[in-house]
């Protein structure tokens, strides 16, 4: 990987890292509530999947001796996976009817793209065309405000079942 490609992905991958753990003690705190509605349930673990898949992602590209087309492959892999647990998620939520705090269409479609951006950035890695790294780094940063507004959902639906 190119060199001036450090910087982004040591910044990405500790701030994911960071948020990550926030996430996590704001969960353990609450988890009561968390437990008893589907639809926080599964956006906590859409934020908590997703920053870990961002900060596996940085330290994938972080790896030295590596080919851009063997970190495509390691993308791949990690993205598609990330991107099933997402959908997924959110589709549960919907359906369970439990708190409809954020869940629409326009942040379905978008945190949506933001995870096919990493699947295709990995597909022109494996294809051999380093403009997947801007593809990836255009698609890590839009997902970081999907994934940050996310966790303030998730906490504004645990306050409001706080106060019932």
């Amino acid at each position: 990987m190119p060199e001036q490609w450090n910087n982004f992905f040591v910044m990405v991958g500790g701030g994911a890292a960071a948020l990550a753990g926030l996430i996590f003690v704001a969960m353990s705190t609450n988890h009561a509530i968390i437990l008893q509605n589907t639809t926080h349930k599964n956006r906590a673990i859409n934020m908590l999947s997703g920053f870990t898949a961002t900060f596996m992602a940085s330290g994938l590209a972080l790896m030295g001796n590596q080919s851009l087309e063997m970190l495509g492959f390691e993308w791949l892999v990690l993205w598609l996976i990330a991107t099933i647990i997402f959908v997924r998620g959110y589709v549960i939520a919907i359906r369970s009817g439990m708190s409809f705090i954020g869940l629409n269409v326009p942040r379905l479609a978008g945190g949506t793209l933001c995870y096919l951006a990493e699947v295709i950035s990995a597909v022109f890695l494996i294809l051999g065309y380093s403009s997947g790294l801007y593809i990836a780094a255009a698609g890590i940063v839009v997902l970081f405000a999907f994934l940050i507004s996310g966790a303030w959902l998730l906490m504004i639906g645990i306050y409001e079942d706080r106060a019932k």
